[in-house]
């Protein structure tokens, strides 16, 4: 399968705090890939190495064949990224954001079809400060597809939605891989993940202590259902560094 996220031996500290250590990842074209670990495991930095926005200080990352620190202009027409927590104007329309998201792009799908899919689209004229806190993180998913990405990167995308608006997201995100559309996100929710991912990496202290499918991550633990076999696999439930 052609690889279109690849990490090797990605490594980066901040003072005397190993954040990530010996890292490796690879996804392929059209997989959804679960990036998972407690607060403080080393998600954010893994991914923010990834984006390019923080260097590491050492190994290698490639996203579609090239590197996020030198291609970062061309990368970034091919890449789409939700963060658990955006920060936009209160006073500016659903409509206005997706218009500028969408004018920072060359090829982009078209944000009213984006809006219908994911429940917006009576909210056009609507400020982000009328939002609830589960339209807003379906307006971020909706503006991180704006661009046609071929890879996106999804942070704790469901979280502050209802059952049926979770489900709404998935079934959306599964027609989007079934399109070809390549994930990296990072979850909680072990039902999501059990939904959602072909292969996962679970993170502890910086470093990857399961890679593989959820079935063989439960295999290779002491219980029957997921959500108790990452528990065991990561075993920590207090972080200092929680935003590593």
């Amino acid at each position: 399968m052609e690889e279109t996220i690849k990490v090797e031996k990605l490594s980066k500290s901040y003072s005397h705090i190993r954040a990530v250590e010996n890292l490796n990842i690879y996804v392929g074209r059209g997989e959804v890939f679960g990036l998972l670990g407690a607060n403080g495991a080393g998600k954010s930095t893994t991914i923010e190495c990834m984006l390019g926005t923080k260097k590491q200080d050492s190994g290698s990352v490639s996203i579609l064949g090239m590197n996020p620190s030198q291609d970062r202009k061309k990368l970034f027409e091919k890449v789409g990224v939700q963060f658990q927590e955006a920060n936009y104007q209160e006073k500016i329309t659903v409509q206005e954001l997706c218009e500028v998201t969408q004018s920072l792009y060359k090829t982009t799908s078209g944000y009213l079809a984006l809006l219908k899919q994911f429940g917006l689209s009576d909210k056009l004229k609507s400020q982000i400060s009328e939002l609830s806190g589960g339209q807003k993180q379906r307006l971020f998913i909706v503006l991180a597809l704006i661009p046609d990405p071929e890879v996106v990167f999804l942070d704790e995308l469901t979280t502050g939605l209802d059952a049926r608006a979770r489900r709404d997201v998935w079934r959306c995100l599964s027609d989007l891989k079934a399109k070809g559309l390549t994930i990296l996100m990072t979850s909680h929710f072990m039902d999501e993940v059990e939904a959602l991912c072909d292969q996962i990496t679970i993170l502890k202290n910086g470093k990857s202590i399961f890679n593989g499918t959820v079935q063989e991550a439960i295999s290779s633990s002491p219980y029957e259902k997921f959500e108790d076999a990452y528990l065991w696999y990561t075993d920590e439930e207090d972080n200092d560094n929680e935003s590593i």
